[in-house]
């Protein structure tokens, strides 16, 4: 006898369920899948940093960090340098300006004193930079 007719014959499962009823991927998907998590950004990442609470304040500190940021106050945290792009900088601190136009009345004492200086703040810093 052949090895082939030894064996006997295969039993190849062809249902898409599998025990427990959930949907079965056929092989080469998973493995797509598998190979895609590798090259996916941040696949390497095993943890996620600190995201903090939505709101107004956290809000205008994200812009004024960007503003920073393209002030040269503070380093690029993908080039580890400090690069200044002051038309950005720009940018960001009139994007925090028209916030407060269009926020104004609708703020709370605390949020209305945080915007002020973190504005007041960033325009002087602009000044400080162009000159």
């Amino acid at each position: 006898m052949t090895e082939e007719e030894e064996r006997g014959f295969v039993i190849k499962d062809r249902r898409s369920l599998d025990d427990k009823g959930d949907l079965k991927e056929e092989r080469g998907e998973k493995d797509e899948k598998k190979e895609a998590a590798k090259h996916a950004p941040g696949a390497e990442e095993t943890q996620r940093p600190f995201l903090p609470e939505v709101n107004f304040s956290y809000f205008l500190v994200s812009l004024s960090s960007s503003a920073l940021l393209h002030l040269g106050e503070i380093v690029d945290p993908q080039t580890g340098q400090r690069k200044a792009d002051l038309p950005l900088a720009k940018h960001s601190i009139d994007i925090i300006a028209m916030l407060r136009e269009k926020t104004k009345g609708n703020l709370t004492d605390e949020e209305q004193k945080a915007l002020e200086s973190i504005l007041t703040d960033l325009r002087w810093r602009y000044v400080k930079a162009v000159k």
